[in-house]
């Protein structure tokens, strides 16, 4: 059985304009200078505690924990606004489809999103029934820390030979070498390229086509590399 874990924001879905929205709205309610878009994407993947020490390090807990829930409140209103859209990007619709169908495979996300949030996601694509386990910020450390891929690994029964992450971020690329798997990076995503294979990415990918490929190599590579158990 081959485990294949996928993050959310910036790697199955375009979420940048909502998120700079609402991290911009949260600063401005208490009447403080919102940080620059490149530093909120800098962020994403990130659990909020974490994204918020990074973006208001002189600010206390009280006043960081106040930016969090104007935040979380902020993406109500975004969501329940006409036109708003979080769209998955092209060509991964297609490779979660095919890789769903494979009868060896197992699908995981492990995400710093809510429960709540992947629970829109899957519901507005139908994918309901494509992920067989799902790790959220709601449960565990936050990125780069390795549980949300350990957990996944317990659930589905595979070890870390047969498990590739795949993210858009150095956070994804660390936490799946902290676990031991195989790290696949997004370009599309949050982070660019350089910055994923300096963060330990075995490969990084252009498009959902060659994903599929790259996951193939992956783990066979792993496998390939596996100590062979004595007979």
């Amino acid at each position: 059985m081959r485990l294949v874990i996928f993050d959310c924001d910036g790697t199955l879905i375009d979420s940048q304009h909502a998120i700079f929205e609402c991290m911009s709205q949260a600063f401005g309610s208490l009447g403080l200078a919102a940080p620059a878009r490149a530093e909120v994407l800098g962020i994403v993947g990130l659990s909020l505690p974490e994204a918020l020490q990074s973006l208001a390090p002189r600010e206390s807990e009280i006043v960081r924990g106040q930016l969090i829930d104007a935040y979380r409140s902020g993406f109500v209103g975004v969501r329940q606004r006409l036109g708003h859209s979080e769209p998955v990007y092209d060509g991964v619709a297609a490779a979660v489809g095919a890789l769903a169908a494979c009868p060896r495979t197992v699908l995981g996300i492990a995400t710093g999103k809510s429960k709540r949030g992947v629970a829109r996601l899957l519901a507005q694509e139908g994918w309901e029934g494509h992920f067989l386990t799902i790790q959220t910020a709601d449960d565990h450390p936050s990125k780069p820390h390795p549980s949300m891929i350990h957990k996944a690994m317990a659930d589905a029964g595979a070890g870390p030979r047969d498990t590739v992450m795949i993210g858009d971020t150095t956070y994804d690329m660390e936490m799946a070498r902290n676990a031991g798997v195989g790290a696949v990076g997004v370009s599309w995503g949050y982070h660019v390229p350089d910055r994923l294979r300096q963060s330990g990415a075995h490969v990084v990918v252009g498009n959902g086509v060659e994903l599929l490929g790259a996951i193939e190599q992956r783990l066979a590579a792993q496998r390939e590399a596996a100590p062979r158990a004595k007979t």
